[in-house]
Formats: C-alpha cells, structure tokens, sequence
C-alpha cells in the first residue's frame, strides 16, 4: 500500500526569497540613514528603523508560518509589504520637508539606480563608499530599492492567493489528505476482498478436481 500522502510543506527558506534580501538591505541602509541624518531622540528614527525591521522579519515568520497555515503566512506577508509603504512615505516626507529631490522616473541618477538596484541584493554591495553619499542619494537609493520590494511582494502574494484558491488552506488540505488516504484503503481493501474471492473460488475449483480425481481410483 503507498505511504500516506502529506499536506505540510517545509517552512522557511526564506532567505533565499529575492524579496526578503530585498528588505535586508532597505533595513540596513534605513538603520544607516537615521543615524546618520536624523538627530538623536527624534521619533521618527524609531518609527523608521521598526518599519523596516518589520518588513523583514514579518517575511521570516511568514514563511515559518507557511508549514501550518496559509492565512497566516498571507497575513504576515501583506503586513510586511504594509510597513514597507510606511516606510516609503517616511522618506517621501524626508526629502520633501528638506527641500530635497526625489528623483524622477527618466532621471538619468534614477535610471542607473534601478538598474544597480535590480542586479545586487546584498547589503554590501550598497555600502561601500556610502559615507560619500548625501542624504537625497541614500534616500533615492531606498526609495527604489522599496519600489523594487513592492513589485516583488506583490507578484509573491498573488502566487500565495493563488495556491490558496486551488489547494486551500492548511485546513482543506488535511481534509483532502484524510480523504485521500481512506480512498485508497478502500480502493486497497476492495482489491484484497476480490483477491481473496478469486483465491477461494480457485481453491474450491482445485479441491473438486481432487475429489473428482479420487473417485475415478
């Protein structure tokens, strides 16, 4: 008889997600900024850095969250991407009280952005000589790099509501592994009972050959 089908997929691996490097990056540049730009004590560094923190770390327990329950996971997910637009407007509102620019879409500065954006995803690949960049770069830089997050959240969650739609959630998918399985024991058991019926009608068969046999002695 076949093994039990399973229903619980492996959690986690989200580290691997281009979306979750995404946000470590956006965390560590965020964490640098306020730092560096925003005077001690002002609030909105703490605001800033904790939006950040929870876009990552809402990826990292929904994946953890996925084994168990698919409404979990989506529910932390869209709360990752949720404190990411925060975060967005935070630095919107940055360089818009300051005067400063936020690059446009054909900005020359913004084109090459996306692009450098778009093909490093590790923290180290935004630090190095960043000492040498001004507020308005690193806040373009982030504001990028989030929009990037956002398009990436957006086509993950639409995959996740699309398994939820054609498998269900964790719920529906013990219930069809239950059913599954009863199935093929009854399919299992119906094969064994029809076995068992053609031995015995062999037996009988064999047992009158003999009988027949001995009476010809």
């Amino acid at each position: 008889m076949d093994a039990p089908r399973t229903f619980l997929h492996k959690g986690g691996g989200y580290e691997n997600l281009a979306v979750y490097k995404k946000a470590t990056v956006i965390y560590d540049l965020t964490f640098y900024f306020t730092q560096r730009f925003l005077t001690r004590g002002d609030r909105t560094i703490d605001q800033m850095v904790q939006a950040a923190r929870s876009g990552k770390q809402n990826i990292a327990e929904g994946s953890a969250a996925s084994s168990t329950s698919s409404e979990t996971e989506l529910k932390l997910m869209n709360v990752a991407r949720a404190s990411m637009q925060e975060l967005l407007a935070d630095y919107e509102d940055y360089l818009r009280v300051r005067n400063l620019q936020t690059w446009l879409l054909k900005d020359e500065r913004a084109v090459k952005t996306r692009e450098f954006c778009k093909n490093h995803v590790e923290s180290a690949d935004f630090m190095t000589d960043i000492d040498r960049r001004s507020d308005e770069a690193i806040a373009n830089i982030t504001l990028t790099l989030i929009h990037q997050f956002d398009n990436l959240m957006g086509k993950l969650l639409d995959r996740l509501q699309k398994d939820f739609v054609e498998k269900g959630g964790i719920r529906e998918q013990m219930t069809a592994a239950r059913l599954g399985y009863r199935n093929e024991q009854k399919t299992r058991i119906a094969e064994l009972e029809a076995e068992n019926t053609a031995l015995k009608a062999r037996v009988a068969e064999l047992e009158a050959l003999l009988a027949q046999k001995g009476g010809e002695r």
